[in-house]
């Protein structure tokens, strides 16, 4: 197989910027359909996860997992947690409860693991055991792990599972590291799809294939005309391993928010760099091209092309500029907030907001509304009853309960 690939080093590029599009609604709604009811509170807390009894999974960054009841009056610490490197992004980062867990109590969580030569994301699954005496994690076991490790943060992490429950899928960010996103040989900056296990899921698109990798590397141009008209020089790479039987989609930045809508079809939320935070709906084999395209630019200010100049990258279905360093992604299908119906939901780190985001039901999405929660959001998540539930991204970050107005 031989697959073409043209990127750039984001510090090379230099193509003018075309007129800023904000997604929508910059200012934030003042008025809230929602009440904020303060649950328990944690140190630096990461994601939620529900339980079938009701209760939480909480995680908190530095490398603690809790459950906590609906109404805050009971929490425990579960042991048997893995070790994390606790270091900038890093940590203990996402928790799902399986598809299995009514049998087996399996739940999952992804964490920077520590090693020889620095830390890289791990996916880990183990049997939730316990009781209201005390709670630990039996027989955790790494299923995935990044390899080489290295430095650098944002490191995805996030975990959904297919409709039918047999497969997983895994987000896994560039690290800040550009062109591996564009490289077939390394899982960094893709959504993979994962047996429940940890293998490379069948049917993925590029299972069974081997063969050499062509990339062009556009080389820094001396101005705006010579990078329109610059055409690269070609280096030949390894041909694919391990890596591209487990890739769904590749060219993604910082993946943070990763759900299946009510129709089945799997989206995507990432950060952009200065700019360009972006919803994608991800098809199999598709390149969403970071970090050759993107609609923001790079922190240091040098431009980078927009999506409209290359065709063959899936471009964003929204995105935003300014950021609002979007995290968690959930879909709203409950009766308790009815005008939310077929609405997803994120976080915003930046903008310390939540956002709510409108479908067409054709594939098309635009910004609905904006609250102003005066604290960077960190993951969203829709309790069994219809509340919708944030946890704040802070020493002593909060676990809120949205419920409407004048309901409990």
């Amino acid at each position: 197989m031989r697959l073409t690939i043209a990127f750039t080093l984001a510090a090379l590029l230099a193509l003018p910027a075309v007129a800023e599009i904000n997604a929508g609604h910059d200012k934030p709604n003042p008025n809230k359909p929602f009440i904020e009811t303060t649950i328990a509170t944690f140190d630096y807390p990461w994601a939620i996860a529900f339980l079938p009894s009701g209760s939480l999974l909480v995680t908190e960054k530095p490398g603690h997992l809790w459950i906590v009841s609906p109404d805050g009056k009971r929490k425990f610490e579960v042991a048997g947690v893995p070790e994390v490197h606790y270091e900038g992004q890093g940590g203990l980062l996402d928790v799902a409860v399986g598809p299995t867990y009514a049998r087996d109590h399996s739940i999952y969580l992804t964490y920077s693991e520590p090693g020889e030569g620095g830390s890289s994301l791990a996916l880990a699954r183990a049997h939730l055991i316990g009781n209201a005496k005390g709670f630990r994690l039996d027989g955790l076991k790494v299923i995935w792990r990044q390899l080489p490790k290295g430095e650098g943060g944002q490191f995805g992490g996030i975990v959904t599972f297919s409709p039918d429950g047999k497969y997983l899928f895994l987000s896994s960010g560039e690290r800040q590291r550009f062109t591996p996103a564009q490289d077939p040989n390394q899982a960094l900056g893709k959504i993979l799809r994962l047996t429940l296990d940890g293998k490379p899921a069948p049917g993925n698109p590029w299972a069974g294939k081997t063969g050499s990798t062509t990339v062009t590397v556009i080389d820094p141009p001396k101005d705006t005309e010579a990078a329109k008209k610059a055409k690269g020089r070609t280096v030949k790479l390894p041909g694919p391993n391990l890596t591209p039987a487990e890739t769904w989609t590749t060219g993604h930045r910082n993946p943070y928010g990763l759900a299946f809508d009510p129709q089945g079809r799997l989206w995507e939320i990432e950060m952009g760099p200065k700019g360009g935070d972006e919803l994608n709906l991800l098809k199999p084999g598709k390149n969403y091209g970071w970090p050759i395209v993107s609609n923001g630019i790079n922190y240091d200010g040098v431009p980078i092309p927009r999506h409209d100049t290359h065709p063959e990258f899936v471009p964003p279905v929204v995105y935003w500029n300014p950021v609002i360093a979007p995290t968690g992604l959930a879909f709203y299908e409950k009766n308790l907030f009815p005008q939310w119906k077929g609405s997803a939901f994120t976080g915003g780190l930046a903008s310390q907001s939540l956002v709510r985001i409108k479908f067409d039901g054709k594939g098309g999405a635009n910004e609905a509304e904006r609250w102003d929660m005066g604290h960077r959001i960190r993951d969203v998540a829709v309790g069994p009853y219809g509340a919708l539930w944030l946890i704040e991204d802070e020493d002593g970050g909060r676990l809120l309960k949205l419920t409407p107005k004048g309901r409990k």
